[in-house]
Formats: structure tokens, sequence, C-alpha cells
């Protein structure tokens, strides 16, 4: 009974390739090709993950990167409408800038930082790329600016604070 509610869990889950990249081998009869496939896993609540798959056939290449995705997920802080803050995030020379918005704004984002803010359930963000384009650099740099999110309640119970007094 225990497995049926962990499927089901699983099945809720948000898959979203980002990029499939085709490799060339040059061999002795040719070109043998392979593939590489990025993929963000998240359940749209605040939990999300990446994962790379590389693999001789393109669906087993998702596969992969999907498992790996899952074992990545982490928990991020976001808010009921948007992020506690802005930030940057930044991965190699991959630099994504990260700014709450306001009720109704929608997800504002190129194709592989909405991907990620999309699985990881954030409504109404305003973001930037800045820096390298590269789909690789950009999901890891997303990553890199909603996991160093911390909300008012977190900074306060890591100062032994109370929210108010951290807010004066």
């Amino acid at each position: 009974m225990a497995d049926f509610k962990k499927d089901k869990t699983e099945d809720q889950l948000i898959e979203k390739i980002v990029f499939i990249n085709r490799v060339a081998k040059v061999v002795k009869g040719g070109r043998r090709f392979s593939f590489s496939a990025i993929v963000v896993v998240g359940d749209g609540n605040g939990s999300v993950g990446y994962g790379l798959g590389k693999a001789n056939q393109v669906p087993e290449a998702i596969r992969k990167g999907v498992e790996k995705a899952r074992k990545d997920m982490a928990l991020v802080s976001i808010t009921d409408i948007s992020i506690p803050h802005e930030i940057n995030g930044r991965y190699g020379a991959g630099k994504v800038m990260l700014k709450p918005a306001s009720a109704g704004t929608g997800v504002i984002a190129g194709g592989a930082v909405r991907a990620v803010l999309e699985a990881a359930g954030v409504h109404n963000i305003l973001t930037k790329c800045l820096g390298s384009h590269n789909p690789h650099n950009l999901v890891k740099a997303t990553l890199n600016g909603l996991r160093n999110l911390r909300t008012a309640k977190e900074i306060a119970a890591s100062r032994n604070k109370s929210v108010e007094e951290i807010q004066a």
C-alpha cells in the first residue's frame, strides 16, 4: 500500500525538458550520434531539481535525466505570490537576476530559467540573464539563486530572534 502512495506522488511531479543536444563522435565507419538531455523536475510547490542524462537514444537520455533530477530535488523558499527577495544566481559564466513581482505579473523569463521557475511553482517573477546564455549554466545558476533564498522567518529562526526584531 505504501508503494502505491509513493507512485501517486511521483506522478504529480512536473517534468520539463530544457534542452536536448546531439553529439557526434567520428569513428571509422562514419559518425556515431548520441544525445544529452537537460531535464528539470519539480512538484510546483517549492521543490525542484535538475538532471543531465546521456544516451544513444533521446528517450533513454530523458529518462536518465529525470532520474537524476528526482535525486537532486531540494526545497526552495517561495512566498504565496513570488520569491521573498531579489537575488542573483551564478554558475560559471551564467548569471541570473531573480526579482520578486506583484500578483498578476506572471513568469517573465527565458526558456531555461522559465522551466526551472515553473517546476518550482513560482507564479510571479521578473528575471534577466546576465553573461552566458548556455542552458546548462542558466539552469544551475537559477537553482543556485533559488536555493540561496531565505524568508524572514527562516533568518529570524537562525538568529534566535523574532521577525519584528529583524525588520526593525
